[in-house]
Formats: structure tokens, C-alpha cells, sequence
């Protein structure tokens, strides 16, 4: 098992870029990505990427940089929210059974299902019978994926407290971005220490040999853009063969 201690606290929120370095390595990642997708579909791979995150994190924005410059006929982006009636009168990893990338193509879950021991944890959305074995079923579900060579990566993008509540004010003065916030931020916001909690819980129990976690600081947000292709492109050199390029 890998060291799956990830204290969110404890990561270091100084790393930055400046926008020189940052527009060209997103330029090289980019092509990178567009090169190995193009390669993967010829070879039936698919690829899973989860997104996880606090509100306001920049989930979307380090979505937009790994997806931009791709094939959009081989991808997919899931924006997962609260469940249907059809979905909920379901076991909870049915919707995303629905969702899983054919061979070839890629799928992206900005949140996913791991909801189930995050907000539907905090909230009491579900029992915690539920939430306590879910940990189990996550790892069982991912590797079945693994198991059926698909390149899985998960990634947890991290805020501070502060940069978070500034996001917040930001974005309700911002009539462009206002639709971003509403009720339930400020809501989830109240429980901050119980969602870090159960993240820090979700990381020692399902970050495994096969789908680790990934946690990278957010408060800069074209540190983590650049930080999320490197892993994206590590991963998809190793399920080609490749030897990814130090960065």
C-alpha cells in the first residue's frame, strides 16, 4: 500500500508560476495529451480521471486546461450532482456504471463517486453504515476498471479556508460568474472542518497501489492547471510505454 497519509492542511500553498512558465508548459502538456489520446483510441484504452475538491478549488478551470486542446468526439465531462429519483432509487455507483468511457475514449467526473463518503457523509445524506462500507465498494469498483486496463487517475485539488471564502466574494461581484455560487457553498462551508475530515478519511482508505490519490494546491491556480497535466500525462505515458519527460 502506498503512504496514504495526505494532511490537506500540510500541503504547501506557495508554489506558483509565473504566467511565462505557465503558458509554456501548458502549451507542451497539451499536445502531449492531444498525441496520447489520438494514440489510446487507436489502442482501445480508455482513460478515468476524477476530480475532487472544496467549492471554489478551480476543479472547472484545471477541467477546461486538460480538455481544451483535445479530440471532443473521444471525451467526455460529467458535472455529477445530487442523484435523480431514477438514480436514487438505485444503488449509488449505478450512475456512474452508466457513465464509464467506452475503449478508447476518456471520461472526466468533476465529483464523482466518492460523494458517497464526502457531502453524502457530512450531510447524513445516507446512513453510516452506508458511508462505512462504501470505502470497500469504491476500491472493489476501481479495480474492476484497473483489472480491465483502463488508465485511472484521481485527483483532489485543495484551497485554503481563505482563499476560499475570497473566491466566494469574488465570485458574487462578478455578474459573469455569480451563477457560481449560491446557498449550498456557503452551507458546506459552515462544516469545513467535517469536510476535511472525511476527505483525510477518504485518502487513508481508498488511495490503493492501483488508484492512488493525488492532492495538489490550489490557491494558485496556474500551479495546480500545470501540476494536474503532469499527472495526466505521466499516466498516460505509462499506459503507452512511454517514459514521461521530467518537469
Amino acid at each position: 500500500m502506498p503512504d496514504t497519509r495526505i494532511l490537506l492542511n500540510d500541503l504547501d500553498q506557495t508554489q506558483s508560476l509565473t504566467q511565462e512558465e505557465y503558458k509554456s508548459q501548458v502549451k507542451q502538456l497539451q499536445l502531449e495529451l492531444l498525441n496520447m489520446q489520438l494514440e489510446l483510441h487507436e489502442k482501445g484504452i480508455p482513460v478515468v480521471v476524477v476530480i475532487e475538491g472544496p467549492d471554489a478549488a478551480g476543479k472547472g478551470g484545471v477541467i477546461k486546461r486538460l480538455t481544451e486542446k483535445l479530440d471532443p468526439r473521444l471525451m467526455r465531462v460529467y458535472s455529477i450532482n445530487k442523484p435523480t429519483p431514477e438514480e436514487f432509487a438505485r444503488h449509488y455507483l449505478w450512475r456512474f456504471w452508466c457513465k464509464l468511457p467506452q475503449r478508447g475514449h476518456l471520461a472526466i467526473y468533476d465529483r464523482s463517486w466518492y460523494g458517497r463518503v464526502l457531502v453524502e457523509r457530512v450531510e447524513g445524506f445516507c446512513s453510516k453504515a452506508a458511508w462505512s462500507r462504501a470505502y470497500d465498494e469504491i476500491n472493489a469498483f476501481e479495480k474492476m476498471l484497473v483489472d480491465d486496463e483502463a488508465v485511472f487517475l484521481k485527483i483532489w485539488i485543495h484551497v485554503t479556508k481563505d482563499e476560499q471564502l475570497s473566491r466566494f466574494k469574488r465570485r458574487e461581484a462578478d455578474p459573469y460568474k455569480h451563477w457560481k455560487i449560491g446557498e449550498e457553498d456557503w452551507r458546506n462551508r459552515k462544516r469545513w472542518n467535517e469536510h476535511i475530515v472525511a476527505a483525510e478519511d477518504m485518502f487513508e482508505k481508498t488511495s490503493t497501489d492501483i488508484a492512488p490519490w493525488h492532492a495538489i494546491p490550489g490557491n494558485y491556480k496556474w500551479f495546480a492547471r500545470v501540476k494536474a497535466l503532469q499527472l495526466l500525462s505521466a499516466a498516460l505515458s505509462k499506459a503507452l510505454g512511454k517514459k514521461s519527460k521530467p518537469k
